[in-house]
């Protein structure tokens, strides 16, 4: 037996196994049956209408942070990508600076060795020439 339709309003659709879905017509179904639930009638209001959502304040807080974060994590990472850049370069910075001491070390020594090596050609012709001068007097 084919049964009426009987809830109406907008939107609303039932499923006919000889039509498929169609549309519920009001005025059809308010002529067929007359529903007049209290509580129906809030519950059909409450579907139309949306209920404020305590939690959608919550929730776009929650975003809104999860989006910094993420931003502030993303300048964490370039941040250490630089500190990591400035540090390899540091580095270098240092090398550089220990091999040209090396360097300035081993001009020094080698000055420090023909200083000593002067010296004691000095000596050497001081004591020739102390001799011949020594020998030519006597």
């Amino acid at each position: 037996m084919h049964q009426e339709k009987f809830l109406s309003f907008q939107g609303l659709k039932q499923y006919d196994p000889s039509v498929g879905w169609a549309q519920v017509q009001k005025s059809a179904a308010s002529t067929d049956v007359n529903i007049n639930d209290p509580l129906l009638d809030e519950l059909f209001e409450q579907l139309e209408k949306p209920a404020p959502d305590d939690l959608t304040h919550n929730w776009r807080v929650i975003a809104s942070s999860v989006n910094r974060l993420s931003q502030r994590m993303s300048e964490q990472r370039e941040l250490r990508n630089k500190l990591n850049e400035i540090d390899q370069e540091l580095d270098g910075l240092r090398h550089t600076i220990l091999h040209d001491l090396q360097d300035i070390q081993q001009a020094a020594d080698q000055q420090l060795s023909m200083a000593r090596l002067r010296a004691e050609v000095s000596a050497l012709a001081q004591a020739r020439l102390a001799s011949h001068l020594k020998k030519d007097q006597s």
